[in-house]
């Protein structure tokens, strides 16, 4: 196979045969198990693969990418699906490898804060696991997402405020390279100057270089206080100028959430809060010691009060907090359940700090001026924040000014020196706003991709054309 523009479908090629022979039950032709594998959360139509296979190993995985560079087959990586920008569409048929059944946490070392996972592990079974030991892993993109996709897609979340993104948090990575090499790249040691950082060039990659099969992460202590608190204000700018406020005064929050009213008025109606208007609101939450998390929770409620923040309610039960993270998590379904009969087109941007109200405020007018029903929501504290745009999957027009509204979303966060995703990655629904944002190095990207993959069958279509 060479070039995007390649065949759809590989179902005759000699390779598929043998790897049918090869793995017997764990792969399938099934059209449902091809069908479900074909797409991820995102609004892009079903393009499912011509095989799936359920990987156990990171042998059998190069096993399975030999045969696939043999015979110019195209080769998906698939986690858990919850990828938004196209990521596991198979574009142009081929292998997908679903990696959920690689599902073993190797190696935990308390006293170093580091641990060993194979791909299909997710942050939720991570965390389970560890629970006891007095750590956790705080990356949080709210679904259950398996770890070899949040590297792969440099995912984030709603602690990336305090704890960073994937790109901080991943130590080294096994591989399986174009040609079915396995590849080792960083290791436990906390730096290092050996060398070409080939972990950050994976991490991100959305298996176009690579299939990850294993992650090595950094941990954190379980905080010994944790607290949360909702605000609600009289409109966004308020709220946003909340938000920049308390990071530019320092204060160590470790999730800062905002919902506009539309979104806060779905979630009240689909997770049942109570005691909140449909107003615009934020989430806070404060770990570390008991007497610094009053603190901290003192400066921000004075700031938020100073901007007209009201009905300032503490959560720091255990289950209170789990009601309001998950109403937060909820946020796209809440939204879906608010439209009817329509579809989600979901986006992110991210800008710097002190470009976050313009950028919000006029997004906001963009959508009232467009009439489409689009909740906003996002993870202000470092800059990012989401637009779910509702849309009728059987009216075209309907459709294109949605998709309207995201291009001038896209092109503003970068004018305003943001980016066109903070987290969403780009997969072959944001390829057409990469150039804009970075211009030449595109071309470096282009390079990189055909030194790592000269065939183009690693996740073919997404990132950049070939």
């Amino acid at each position: 196979m060479s070039g995007d523009a390649a065949v759809r479908t590989h179902a005759d090629n000699p390779g598929i045969a043998i790897l049918k022979q090869r793995f017997g039950d764990r792969a399938s032709t099934a059209e449902s198990v091809r069908e479900h594998h074909g797409r991820g959360e995102g609004w892009f139509p079903t393009m499912p693969p011509d095989l799936v296979i359920y990987a156990h190993t990171t042998e059998e995985v190069a096993e399975i990418v030999t045969v696939c560079a043999e015979y110019r087959i195209p080769v998906i990586p698939f986690g858990t699906g919850t990828s938004l920008e196209g990521h596991v569409s198979a574009l142009h048929g081929g292998v997908t490898v679903d990696l959920s059944q690689m599902d073993a946490v190797l190696s935990v070392n308390t006293e170093d804060l580091d641990c060993r996972v194979q791909a299909g592990v997710t942050r939720k079974q991570l965390n389970e696991h560890i629970r006891d030991t007095g750590l956790f892993f705080p990356i949080d993109p709210g679904a259950n997402a398996s770890l070899g996709g949040m590297a792969s897609t440099r995912a984030s979340g709603t602690n990336a405020v305090r704890y960073g993104t994937m790109r901080e948090n991943v130590l080294g990575l096994t591989v399986v390279t174009a040609d079915g090499r396995i590849v080792k790249t960083g290791g436990r040691a906390r730096k290092s100057a050996a060398g070409y950082d080939l972990t950050r060039l994976f991490v991100g990659s959305e298996g176009t270089l690579g299939i990850i099969t294993e992650v090595q992460l950094r941990l954190y202590g379980i905080p010994e206080s944790i607290s949360s608190a909702v605000c609600q204000f009289p409109d966004l700018e308020s709220a946003v100028n909340t938000v920049i406020l308390t990071i530019q005064s320092g204060i160590p929050v470790a999730r800062i959430e905002l919902l506009d009213e539309v979104q806060m008025a779905a979630c009240i109606a689909y997770s049942k809060l109570e005691g909140f208007e449909p107003a615009v609101t934020m989430f806070f939450e404060f770990h570390g010691t008991e007497a610094s998390v009053d603190e901290q929770a003192a400066q921000v409620q004075a700031i938020s009060t100073d901007f007209g923040g009201s009905a300032f309610t503490w959560a720091k039960l255990a289950e209170d907090r789990t009601v309001l993270w998950e109403a937060r998590h909820n946020a796209f379904y809440a939204a879906l359940a608010a439209a009817p009969g329509k579809k989600g087109l979901a986006t992110d941007a991210c800008v710097p700090i002190s470009k976050l109200a313009d950028c919000i405020l006029e997004t906001k007018q963009d959508v009232t001026d467009t009439g489409v029903f689009a909740p906003i929501v996002g993870h202000v504290g470092d800059g990012n924040f989401h637009l779910c745009l509702m849309f009728d999957p059987d009216d075209p027009e309907d459709l294109a000014r949605a998709k309207g509204i995201v291009e001038r979303l896209n092109h503003r966060a970068i004018a305003f020196g943001g980016t066109c995703t903070g987290e969403h990655g780009i997969g072959y629904g944001k390829m057409s706003y990469l150039t804009a944002e970075h211009g030449e190095a595109v071309s470096l990207m282009r390079d990189i991709k055909k030194a790592f993959d000269p065939n183009n069958i690693m996740n073919p279509g997404k990132i950049v054309s070939i």
